[in-house]
């Protein structure tokens, strides 16, 4: 069932930028690549370690501990260390407000 929720500050991300915000308690990672926002947990399916502290290159989502990549567009692992996808969100936009679909945590 969708439940949108808005994500205060996240409207303010620029192209190839990433930040961190918690929704209804949950850790998320938004990114802005090729002009939309993309919500993935913030959480390395490898060893659970916090992927917005690592960087954003294009539409990858690099994991600081180990080198982890993920694809902020649906949340697949594209490298090792880790092979399981991680959480990806629905994300809208709607009169300058970042909603995300809590349902789907």
């Amino acid at each position: 069932m969708e439940r949108w929720i808005e994500v205060p500050g996240a409207g303010a991300l620029r192209e190839g930028g990433r930040g961190t915000f918690v929704v209804d308690g949950y850790p998320l990672v938004l990114a802005r690549v090729g002009g939309a926002l993309h919500a993935v947990e913030d959480r390395c399916s490898h060893d659970d370690g916090p992927l917005g502290e690592g960087g954003l290159e294009g539409c990858e989502l690099v994991c600081p501990r180990h080198g982890a990549r993920f694809d902020v567009r649906d949340g697949r692992a594209l490298r090792m260390p880790a092979v399981a996808a991680i959480l990806s969100v629905p994300v809208k936009e709607e009169g300058g407000r970042v909603l995300v679909d809590a349902g789907a945590l």
